[in-house]
């Protein structure tokens, strides 16, 4: 079996890439189209990261940090049918519902109950998230990020309940 690691390539003639099976990518294009053909994420190139900046890295989220396209697939199928479910009406409906301040979490929930879709059926919270951006890109809602405990006098405590730790940020 033959090994494909597509990487960028610096070059004259602009954006290149190669592959370990010794093929030269000349364009982002050829590389995805390449990265296709052999089972391996587009938006990645197999590499199971985003490059977000240089030396900033994070799990690729178009194929869930496998690398490979079967993932990839799977969740933009997810993805399209959330989004022909969950629309912005559904979503500005929930929220005119509740009076003050809400969590994400409880506008997914009950989206996710009041569709009667099963937990992990569809990515409602990412859904969920871009419509509530919608709406306070819109202005029709603000959005708030609450410390979820104060350390002291000048220190609050943000907990990541994905990556099971919790850091501290001073004011």
């Amino acid at each position: 079996m033959t090994k494909h690691t597509i990487s960028p390539q610096a070059g004259i003639l602009g954006e290149a890439f190669a592959c370990d099976c010794g093929v030269v990518l000349g364009g982002r294009m050829t590389a995805e189209l390449h990265a296709s053909e052999n089972g391996l994420c587009s938006a990645c190139l197999g590499s199971a990261e985003e490059q977000m900046a240089p030396g900033l890295a994070r799990g690729c989220p178009s194929c869930a940090g496998s690398g490979r396209r079967k993932r990839q697939v799977t969740w933009q199928l997810a993805y399209a049918e959330a989004e022909n479910l969950i629309t912005l009406s559904v979503v500005r409906g929930i929220v005119a519902g509740f009076d003050g301040p809400f969590r994400l979490s409880e506008i997914a929930d009950t989206v996710r109950s009041g569709l009667g879709l099963p937990a992990g059926r569809l990515p409602v919270g990412p859904r969920v998230r871009d419509l509530l951006l919608q709406l306070q890109a819109a202005g029709e809602i603000t959005m708030l990020s609450a410390p979820d405990e104060m350390v002291g006098a000048d220190m609050v405590l943000y907990r990541d309940p994905q990556w099971q730790r919790a850091r501290t940020l001073g004011l």
